[in-house]
């Protein structure tokens, strides 16, 4: 029988955002069967498509609660509402197959495992009692998973594995939270694990539960593994065995740089590292990143092993978010093993994170002991996301990619199609379209053709995804970049065939800008601080105070220049940038400083040679080369064994002197030059008062962030611009971000600091895209 059609109203729905593999269609179809409504919900390649009918009241009711009750993975971005001729029919309401047609939707990003999934993993009645891939519509792999769109199980890795009876009957029941679960598997079904054991280990291969089993003895045992997660593999041990840490240090060539661990719960983590409320939900959130918190000393009966992070004030934490890491980590009642683990990238230095099974047992041969490995495949490479939580509980990404990629940041102005290919260093892609920008996930350093061409299939996955097809390629201007050689290459396969090449330190800017939603009418002030970019000028900058917005960038004030003796070779030797800065302040070298003493006369001979002939030197305003010459100076470090190891070890010092007194080094500024010569004086004057190292840095730290204010006011007064842009890879250092925030705060500035964007080389290509496809509207 059918209702009167004047009864009736009947309504299209159409629902844009991250609506597809989170649970929308059996969240509708529930809504609407609950409401007693007739019709039918289905995904597009624009979403998600509704059209439903009954009494004006319901249908009401029903628009009204799309929005406010969403399942938990989902995000509404819009809803768009047609009045269609009622039909009359009061038929059950359905879920229709997806439809496949142009358009854009979006897709979550992997997410840990969900606290039902946790309850069936450790439940010995449950039919997935301890499979290491138990997942639902709630929660496991999306991004890392999926190799086209609209999402469904054929456009995903696990297309190879057809469902049980048993799974598919949950997979086709929308009252059931595994409805249209891509993922869905079971025992029965479902990938399986394997241990494979390196040539001559001694160790046996398993499978299923006994390769679980036998990793978690091995890890107990002090052996390397690689264990293979959602994105890519790790490299795992025992990270309070001092011998297993040791032994993945040696074979990884890691140098001193710390490794992040991975914890089985919130407790634990507590017992190694202070944890504050913020931090505390950060660890605990879906996405699961590694959260850097300050080492708790002594630990509380639980002690890491002294070189999981020598030297560093941070230790990066994560909680378990496959079901693998829950099982490595022991459910209750399992034999004794590792309470906490080494959890680094499975990777040799300098190359991307390894996803093939085939190249993990080439290229992670002689690094592992045996590999933990299954048959699912890796879509795209998905490295872990990084953070640290300020004081005032807001984060900021440091590395994003594990738990954020492929969500869509928020474009404040409209872009063309376009592709922007980041930097050399950190390197994450962007393409965006319209009012979205999709970046990419962390790749590395483009050292090598692995990384690039890691870099080529990231940027093939994300444009499958995002449905954006570039009409046009930016880059960073340095000449000599293998990113920009990259994009002269993609950009000769479109019709501008030339890239626009973007300044490194105005794509910072521009990426704040963007983060925070400036439409780029009204300029900024931009602190851009880093390591190294290339300038207007062709020498290095780094310490960079511009007026920018999206149109371009004046130079208004800037860190004076030293030089940079060796280039990168200097940079592994903060010794020698401490005394090229010496050389340029007039400070003699005298023995007694500790730059001086880590010398041996040969190499001050050499040094002193070049940098009186200018021979291998180029001019850098660079505040990370300051930062790292001021480190060597004090005597906190004079190698460098990996990237900004000098820079963090002086915060470290200063942390813990920063209470200490208010005092400060003043820099010299006037004619748009910061100069820090007087603070380089003070310092060895202060040295030879005995005055101790912490407080020395800490005056620093204030110096630095108080040359910044006096800046920016010189600038409000020129121009009345009051709104000021923190960017660039120094600005992760904590100390220096909290105080140039207050100071500037303080004296009525609007400050703007990346949050989800990192800022340092990972977020560059934010930038890039929406100053290129400004440039070029303006063509």
């Amino acid at each position: 029988m059918t209702a009167p059609a004047a009864q009736t109203v009947r309504r299209r729905v159409v629902v844009r955002g991250t609506v597809q593999g989170v649970g929308f269609r059996p969240f509708v179809h529930r809504l609407a069967t609950d409401l007693a409504l007739s019709g039918f919900v289905s995904n597009t390649a624009s979403g998600v498509l509704i059209e439903v009918e009954g009494p004006p009241d319901g249908v009401a009711r029903f628009c009204r609660l799309l929005a406010t009750e969403t399942p938990p993975l989902a995000t509404v971005t819009g809803v768009g509402v047609e009045d269609l001729p009622a039909t009359g029919a009061d038929d059950a309401f359905t879920i229709r197959a997806t439809e496949r047609s142009a358009g854009r939707t979006l897709l979550p990003p992997d997410t840990a495992t969900c606290a039902d999934c946790l309850r069936e993993l450790a439940d010995p009645a449950d039919r997935r009692h301890r499979h290491p891939f138990v997942t639902c519509t709630h929660c496991g792999p999306r991004f890392t998973i999926a190799t086209g769109m609209p999402y469904d199980r054929a456009v995903t890795t696990m297309a190879g594995f057809p469902m049980c009876s048993a799974c598919t009957r949950e997979y086709g029941d929308p009252a059931d939270r595994r409805f249209h679960a891509q993922p869905v598997a079971c025992p029965a079904c479902g990938p399986r694990l394997r241990l494979v054991p390196a040539p001559r280990s001694g160790i046996l291969p398993a499978r299923d539960g006994d390769a679980l089993a036998a990793a978690r003895s091995l890890l107990a045992a002090g052996r390397v593994l690689a264990v293979k997660s959602l994105g890519g593999y790790h490299l795992a041990c025992d990270a309070t065995d001092a011998r297993a840490v040791g032994t993945l240090r040696a074979r990884k060539e890691r140098g001193a740089k710390p490794f992040a661990v991975m914890c089985p719960d919130l407790d634990t983590v507590q017992r190694i590292a202070l944890v504050s409320a913020a931090e505390g939900a950060a660890l605990t959130s879906p996405r699961r990143p590694v959260v850097l918190l300050r080492p708790r000393t002594p630990a509380h009966h639980l002690s890491l092993a002294p070189g999981v992070c020598p030297g560093s004030p941070q230790l990066g934490v994560m909680l378990p978010y496959t079901p693998v890491h829950v099982l490595l980590l022991g459910l209750p009642g399992d034999p004794p093993g590792p309470r906490v683990l080494v959890m680094t990238s499975g990777n040799r230095s300098g190359e991307p994170i390894v996803t093939d099974d085939e190249e993990a047992l080439t290229r992670l041969a002689g690094l592992a002991d045996a590999w933990l490995t299954h048959d699912r495949e890796i879509a795209s490479p998905c490295d872990d996301s990084l953070l640290r939580v300020r004081a005032d509980g807001s984060e900021q990404v440091l590395r994003r990619s594990r738990g954020y990629v492929p969500r869509p940041l928020r474009l404040p102005v409209g872009v063309r199609p376009a592709l922007a290919v980041g930097g050399d260093l950190k390197n994450a892609l962007c393409v965006g379209a319209g009012d979205q920008a999709w970046l990419g996930p962390h790749i590395g350093d483009m050292g090598d053709l692995t990384t690039l061409e890691a870099a080529e299939r990231a940027e093939g996955h994300i444009r499958r995804l995002s449905g954006v097809t570039p009409e046009l390629v930016a880059a960073d201007r340095h000449p000599g970049y293998h990113s920009a050689r990259w994009a002269r290459r993609r950009a000769a396969e479109l019709p501008g065939r030339t890239p626009v090449f973007v300044q490194h330190h105005h794509a910072h800017i521009a990426s704040t800008m963007a983060e925070h939603g400036l439409d780029g009418t009204t300029p900024v002030i931009g602190v851009a601080f880093d390591g190294t970019g290339y300038g207007d000028d062709g020498t290095v900058w780094g310490g960079e105070i511009l007026l920018a917005d999206y149109a371009g960038h004046r130079r208004f004030a800037h860190l004076s220049p030293a030089p940079l003796p060796g280039g990168d070779a200097g940079v592994a030797n903060p010794c020698r940038l401490a005394l090229a800065r010496l050389w340029a302040a007039g400070v003699p070298w005298d023995t007694d400083l500790p730059c001086v003493a880590a010398c041996s006369a040969t190499e001050l001979t050499l040094l002193e040679r070049q940098l009186t002939r200018g021979l291998a030197c180029v001019a850098t305003s660079s505040m990370g080369r300051l930062f790292d010459a001021v480190s060597s100076l004090l005597g906190v470090c004079h190698r460098a064994g990996y990237e900004a190891q000098a820079a963090l070890e002086l915060e470290a010092a200063a942390a813990s002197a920063r209470d200490v007194g208010t005092s400060a080094y003043t820099f010299g500024i006037g004619s748009g030059l910061c100069d820090p010569a007087p603070v380089l004086r003070a310092l060895v004057a202060d040295l030879r008062r005995g005055t101790p190292v912490p407080l020395l840095a800490a005056r620093f730290h204030r110096g630095v962030a108080r040359a910044v204010l006096e800046i920016c006011r010189r600038a409000r007064r020129d121009t009345g611009l009051a709104t000021v842009a923190l960017s660039g890879g120094v600005f992760a250092n904590a100390l220096l971000e909290e105080e140039c925030t207050r100071l500037l705060a303080e004296d009525g500035f609007a400050v703007l600091r990346h949050g989800e964007v990192p800022p340092n080389d990972g977020g560059l290509a934010l930038g890039q895209l929406v100053v290129a496809a400004h440039e070029r509207q303006e063509e």
